[in-house]
């Protein structure tokens, strides 16, 4: 969709001045040698005792975003070799990576997880062994062949809110043993079920039966502050694997970054991907879920959102595309679309797929998006500019989002609305968490 076509069929829309809003939060992340030291300390916490001098622990890794994580894992892998143990790293991450073992071991080295990083062998395969059946639905339960085939078995991930159920446990360490540890096989058979069965329900039993069968020793859960930055690390025995989960997952909703506004006419989210949510656009966020049988949250409400870009990190991998309702071009040319669709195959959730309104400019983009929300103006409108949807604590917000800000405590604004800037139709403000006082 051409510059020049917005302009003629929505009459050369008036784009609002944007100010710079930041939210205030009270954090206390871990870093330096706090952060060394409660990863040291998370392993203690295993259940180890039953693995044999010199025996081998399989540690699944392969979330994206996580911050720290290369120098959580090489404390959690060194900790283990110094107690005697021969640990080695497996691509714990479904059909992630192309669903091929040489992808999802480029993914590992992305994120900074090697052979030499580690100072451990990496096992990457899609090779996956039976090792029981779910009760209710008789599922098959899979697990990564090296990873069964361990004395212990340990994964390493962040605990955070679901982008597509809401639950007891959501994305963390179950989601980890069930679908990350299942690989493909693992997460399609897990998502085709859960289109009858909801995850809520699917995930406690299944990694029941993950525990009961497989020689885990724990997991390593991660805690992330409104900043993205780790705020704890701690290790949890396999007796208290989904009750601690569950603890720490209420902690993770209270310390996740939103929207400060319920209701909003548009939001531009300068980019999405996989590293940034599962679903591109985190939507818990966005307050849009498609999954089948899922509910969306209740807020917020977006009557458009405009993705501009889609990260490197994602490969191509634009899951979730459809919450938008509009994109940039530059975010269509980068999809690759056998990444986009194994993914959203695997997880049922096709809708993510649909591909919105594509513009050729920026300017066209957000004109297209603010000539659809109904009668504004400048001066009305409710417009939020984002880097992305983990990224919220400075944002772009129009007149009237600044003026509602200085009503409230939890609110700053950092510099009064300016006209927005393009070069040839392509926005040049900086992004947001780019700005100070202008």
């Amino acid at each position: 969709m051409s510059e020049a076509t917005v302009r003629s069929v929505c009459n050369d829309v008036t784009l609002p001045p944007m100010g710079v809003l930041e939210q205030l939060w009270e954090t206390s992340p871990l870093s330096g040698q706090s952060l060394v030291d409660a990863a040291v300390a998370s392993v203690d916490e295993l259940a180890l005792g039953g693995v044999r001098q010199g025996g081998t622990i399989a540690v699944g890794v392969g979330s994206r975003g996580i911050a720290n994580l290369q120098q959580i894992v090489g404390s959690i892998i060194e900790t283990m070799q110094n107690q005697g143990y021969e640990p080695f790293i497996f691509p714990a991450m479904g059909s992630h990576g192309g669903a091929t073992a040489e992808g999802q071991s480029t993914m590992l080295s992305e994120y900074g997880i090697t052979e030499s990083t580690m100072g451990c062998p990496i096992r990457s395969t899609m090779e996956t062994v039976e090792v029981g059946r779910g009760q209710t639905h008789d599922v098959p339960v899979v697990a990564d062949a090296e990873a069964a085939a361990a004395d212990g078995v340990c994964v390493i991930n962040r605990i955070k809110p679901h982008t597509s159920f809401a639950g007891d446990v959501e994305s963390g360490l179950s989601k980890m043993l069930v679908i990350g540890m299942g690989k493909q096989r693992g997460a399609k058979l897990a998502h085709q079920y859960a289109l009858d069965w909801s995850f809520r329900d699917m995930l406690p039993e299944i990694t029941a039966v993950i525990l009961e069968q497989l020689p885990i020793v724990g997991g390593i859960a991660i805690v992330e502050d409104q900043q993205d930055a780790t705020t704890r690390i701690e290790g949890i025995a396999p007796s208290d694997f989904l009750s601690r989960e569950a603890e720490l997952l209420t902690e993770a909703y209270r310390l996740l970054p939103q929207l400060p506004f319920d209701t909003l006419d548009v939001v531009i989210f300068d980019r999405m991907g996989k590293d940034i949510s599962g679903a591109g656009l985190d939507t818990n966020v966005t307050g849009r879920n498609y999954a089948v049988n899922e509910p969306s949250p209740p807020d917020p409400t977006i009557r458009r959102i405009y993705a501009r870009q889609l990260t490197p990190e994602s490969h191509g991998n634009a899951a979730g595309i459809g919450q938008a309702d509009v994109i940039h071009a530059d975010l269509y040319r980068a999809m690759d679309l056998t990444e986009t669709v194994v993914n959203l195959l695997t997880s049922g959730t096709v809708e993510h797929a649909r591909i919105p309104i594509t513009a050729e400019t920026d300017w066209a983009g957000i004109a297209a998006c603010i000539s659809t929300v109904g009668v504004r103006t400048s001066e009305t409108i409710r417009m939020i500019r984002a880097t992305d949807t983990m990224q919220l604590h400075r944002l772009y917000a129009s007149p009237a989002l600044c003026a509602a800000a200085t009503e409230r405590a939890d609110l700053r604004v950092v510099s009064e609305p300016t006209p927005m800037r393009f070069d040839g139709g392509r926005l040049v403000d900086p992004a947001p968490t780019a700005v100070g006082h202008r």
